[in-house]
């Protein structure tokens, strides 16, 4: 493997994509994880897959020490919300111990981990990277942990907290992994779906945070240490619903606006929204036009209708 090399820690919805992103670029890209990623979240094209417990010390220094990449990207660890409130200390443990693996055994290579907006607890409209954290469920507080540990660690270390991440997943994916192919499948099948009005987001589009991440792996040093990515667009969770329906042609009235409180919504913290400070004057990232939920929404609507 070429000096030249990325190694993406987590073969999920978020992970597969950057990794997608980086060998259409001509990159050499490995993808390690567990399980082999899910079939509608291809390897292949350039990119290779092999096995890692992140978790275990041992096989995270042997496999770098094997492939040498010059770039790492972190995306580990279990981010049902819902779940991780309910495993709060496997949660903890599987996000700092992949952290403090890594960045153990990275070297010199640049280490980016994606975070998330759940270390906020939700009382301001919006957060900059210099908003004080104070995470909202178990699954922030397991991330933030995650941060300390790679940041304190690691040589050359940045934090990419992301918003609401969304994209295309096939009908037939068995268990759908973001909150707009949720809603896309369930509403085009005529189901009622049933979404808060009373939590909000920053949604971005899964190819823009491939975009981003891409630009920061290869950006100059120094970083700052916290970067953050969310949507231009501020919206409820309910009016996001309509608007997919709008937008698949499906009826209406099938999105039924409810409050988060005794849903799986409710440990979510009521503002999920992120807003950057610095992203867009990094020289890598400034010209990158992240999407708005009404761009992002026809850029996916073939998709979703064809495959329905």
């Amino acid at each position: 493997m070429s000096a030249g090399s990325t190694l993406v820690v987590g073969g999920g919805f978020v992970g597969t994509a950057v990794a997608r992103r980086l060998a259409a670029a001509g990159e050499s890209v490995t993808v390690a994880s567990r399980r082999r990623p899910a079939a509608h979240l291809p390897v292949g094209d350039g990119v290779r897959w092999d096995a890692l417990d992140a978790t275990d010390p041992g096989a995270c220094r042997r496999l770098v020490t094997r492939l040498k990449p010059r770039r790492v990207v972190l995306v580990h660890g279990p981010s049902d919300v819902t779940w991780c409130e309910e495993h709060p200390g496997q949660a903890l443990r599987a996000h700092t111990a992949a952290a403090a693996n890594l960045s153990s055994a990275a070297g010199d290579a640049r280490l980016l981990m994606i975070s998330t907006d759940n270390v906020f607890d939700g009382s301001r409209p919006d957060n900059a990277e210099d908003s004080p954290v104070s995470p909202a469920n178990a699954y922030g507080h397991a991330k933030l942990c995650a941060e300390e540990t790679l940041l304190g660690g690691a040589a050359d270390a940045v934090v990419l907290r992301v918003s609401l991440v969304y994209g295309h997943e096939p009908p037939d994916a068995g268990k759908w992994l973001n909150f707009f192919a949720v809603c896309a499948h369930r509403l085009l099948r005529g189901e009622t779906v049933a979404v808060p009005d009373d939590q909000w987001t920053t949604p971005v589009l899964v190819d823009d945070v491939a975009e981003v991440t891409a630009a920061v792996l290869h950006a100059g040093t120094p970083l700052p240490p916290v970067l953050h990515l969310g949507g231009p667009d501020r919206v409820s969770r309910a009016a996001w619903a309509s608007l997919v329906a709008g937008t698949l042609g499906a009826p209406p009235h099938l999105v039924a606006p409810t409050s988060r409180a005794g849903t799986r919504y409710a440990s979510r913290p009521e503002n999920t929204c992120l807003t950057s400070s610095l992203l867009g004057r990094l020289p890598a990232t400034k010209a990158i036009a992240v999407r708005g939920v009404h761009e992002g929404a026809r850029s996916l609507a073939a998709a979703f209708t064809t495959a329905g």
